[in-house]
């Protein structure tokens, strides 16, 4: 049985590759957030409740393959590994979707159109979920170290950083270079799918997997998919950072999915170029530092920072950001970036930490399964955040380029600013029930370790 080096350190250069799959990742799921409901209702002319539906029947599609693929990924042994594979033959698909969403079909009928667009909506998650769960799989069998964890992230999200860049920033600057903005969104779509495609299949030529890791026992003795999950449920740990993670990507869909049309009706702004370069590029700032406050407070304490401070800049938003000038909310949302970055990055590596206690427990890796569950649940809040702001909107009277109501501003403000504001309370209120520290991982792994020593000694 091959077993895992017992090196800490990874090479920068491995770190790099690894991350650099998420750079499309990111891309995707920036643009999705920024551009897909306006997208839909100002462009493809879908009415903002259906164009909510769409997006969230397709987000709940996408969380119930999550968990699917996850557990087969686990049960997966090929001459790549268990989770390479998936990442080599789903990175085509993935970004020719990409590019086939964005391209307008322009149907005028509001039935077909709605139908069309969710089932091609269905299609891009599918494929995102065949390469994005295996992908995020790979974290906790590349290093079991407590801080290493923490420094791999942080190269995965730097360069996420940048593909968050590209799907808010760049996708605007090809698109606005355009007349029509169906041609400009196709465009866009075929770049962002070239980039996907291209970075996932960088990340699957830079990373190594066992073939057979410790812990991992032979199929025939592995969990059935009910047993599985059973164990994934009675992870309290994971659990809780399951909840506040769901929570942290409902906060930051909520901000992503109305900052155009905030800036559109409120600021009378529709070139978002400005103002999201300099959010993003505080959160890509954030990010290394909230991993050097983490080896000193704890991991718990600097993700409780972020949602604090992301809750403090949004209450500020909603009574300040529509009476200010462009360049006072410019700074604000740059203020906020540093929340959202300590946020970015942390639970990604706090949760193998949580999955350590399933292998204590039952002997069997099983993180496909726990990073199905993650992203299902997290797609799911991501999904109600932009099915509630698409009814909010409707129910408050929007309609598509045109001075809106008093009702719609308050609207649009309250999904900005007082929305998120309340989520990011109570999950802080949540977390001080996490129970992992350092000390109490590096307990865990000293007894997995123990049990291995038992076991080869038989």
């Amino acid at each position: 049985m091959e077993t895992k080096s017992d090196d800490k350190k990874m090479s920068a250069l491995k770190k790099f590759g690894f991350g650099f799959a998420d750079i499309g990742g990111n891309l995707f799921f920036t643009a999705m957030g920024f551009w897909a409901l306006a997208y839909l209702t100002d462009t493809v002319m879908l009415s903002a409740s259906l164009a909510g539906i769409v997006v969230m029947v397709a987000k709940v599609w996408d969380a119930v393959t999550d968990p699917i693929v996850g557990y087969l990924s686990d049960k997966t042994y090929t001459r790549w590994g268990r989770r390479r594979p998936y990442i080599l033959f789903g990175a085509v698909p993935f970004g020719f979707f990409v590019w086939l969403f964005f391209t307008n079909p322009n149907f005028t009928d509001q039935n077909l159109l709605f139908i069309y667009m969710l089932i091609l909506l269905c299609l891009v998650n599918t494929a995102m979920t065949v390469v994005n769960i295996p992908y995020s799989s790979l974290t906790p069998e590349l290093t079991e170290d407590y801080d290493e964890r923490s420094s791999l992230n942080t190269y995965r999200f730097v360069l996420a950083g940048f593909g968050t860049i590209i799907g808010a920033v760049v996708v605007s600057a090809i698109k606005n270079n355009f007349a029509d903005d169906s041609l400009g969104f196709s465009v866009s779509g075929a770049v962002m799918g070239a980039i996907i495609t291209i970075s996932s299949l960088v990340t699957f030529f830079s990373v190594r997997e066992k073939k057979l890791r410790k812990n991992v026992l032979p199929k025939e003795k592995q969990k059935g998919f009910k047993e599985t999950y059973a164990f994934v449920f009675k992870n309290k740990a994971f659990m809780i950072l399951l909840i506040a993670f769901t929570c942290h990507l409902m906060i930051a869909t909520f901000l992503q999915g109305i900052m155009i049309y905030y800036l559109k009706y409120i600021h009378n702004e529709s070139d978002t170029t400005m103002i999201m370069s300099v959010f993003l590029i505080v959160i890509i700032l954030s990010v290394p530092l909230s991993t050097l406050i983490s080896k000193k407070i704890g991991k718990r304490a600097v993700y409780q920072i972020g949602f604090a401070e992301a809750a403090i800049l949004c209450v500020i938003i909603f009574f300040v950001g529509h009476r200010t000038s462009l360049t006072v909310l410019t700074y604000l949302m740059g203020v906020l970036g540093i929340g959202i970055g300590f946020m970015y990055a942390t639970p990604w590596s706090m949760i193998p930490d949580t999955i350590e206690w399933d292998v204590l427990k039952t002997g069997v890796r099983s993180e496909g399964s726990y990073y199905g569950i993650w992203t299902f649940m997290s797609k799911f809040g991501q999904a109600i955040a932009i099915g509630i702001t698409g009814v909010i909107l409707d129910i408050a009277g929007y309609v598509p380029d045109t001075v809106q109501s008093n009702n719609v501003i308050l609207a649009i403000r309250s999904i900005a600013g007082i929305i998120p504001a309340v989520i990011a309370i109570i999950t802080i209120i949540l977390l001080f029930k996490y129970p992992i520290t350092k000390e109490v991982y590096n307990k865990i792994i000293s007894e997995i370790a123990q049990k291995d020593s038992e076991k080869n000694n038989l």
